[in-house]
């Protein structure tokens, strides 16, 4: 694991894995603008009484519901830019372009995939729950906060928390669902499928 927290990476390998971290992270704060804006609509407390409170620096003073989904975006572009900075670091010097781009870009759809996945799951659950469920657990939040509607804040935050437990999952899925191709394997080098040369050979 340790090689992936701090790799050495080929400086050729840099630029290109950059490249698509930053892609991955536009999209995964396109996901959070878009995932918050819904989330607001279904409490707006727990945006303008809890969420605004974090992330006051990032309040440019133009609406609430702008601010949300810079709140959004700011809450899940790192998520993005990690896993797919994980993902190309696996993949990426190993085989050929066009090849890891593809597996790249599946692991990017099976992370955002989970996580959508996972929000309608808390969605449901807190549907499930109901509003008349036992929410004692919440009542000191509740009750500091001041909100005034518990079911729809309590909601929001399942939503919320089964979205990031989501992108985890899918994350760590990528690893069984993408294994890491082998450098080696029958004397043929992943990164073109070309005989791998004898020591004698490359001399030549």
């Amino acid at each position: 694991m340790l090689k992936y927290l701090i790799p050495h990476i080929e400086l050729r390998h840099v630029s290109p894995m950059m490249k698509l971290s930053v892609i991955g992270a536009l999209i995964a704060g396109t996901y959070g603008i878009a995932h918050d804006q819904v989330t607001y609509t279904i409490s707006p407390e727990y945006f303008s009484k809890f969420k605004f409170d974090q992330f006051a620096y990032a309040n440019f003073g133009i609406s609430d519901r702008f601010f949300a989904g810079t709140i959004g975006f700011l809450a899940t572009w790192w998520v993005g830019f990690f896993c797919t900075w994980f993902l190309a670091r696996r993949l990426w010097p190993v085989q050929d372009p066009v090849s890891a781009k593809r597996q790249i870009i599946l692991g990017i759809k099976i992370v955002f995939g989970t996580a959508i996945l996972a929000a309608f799951i808390g969605y449901a659950y807190g549907l499930w729950v109901g509003p008349n469920a036992d929410y004692s657990r919440w009542q000191p939040m509740m009750h500091r906060l001041k909100i005034t509607n518990t079911f729809a804040f309590i909601r929001v935050g399942y939503i919320h928390n089964a979205s990031y437990i989501g992108g985890a999952i899918g994350f760590i899925a990528t690893f069984v669902l993408i294994p890491t191709p082998i450098e080696n394997r029958n004397g043929m080098h992943a990164k073109n499928n070309a005989p791998l040369k004898k020591p004698e050979e490359s001399a030549l």
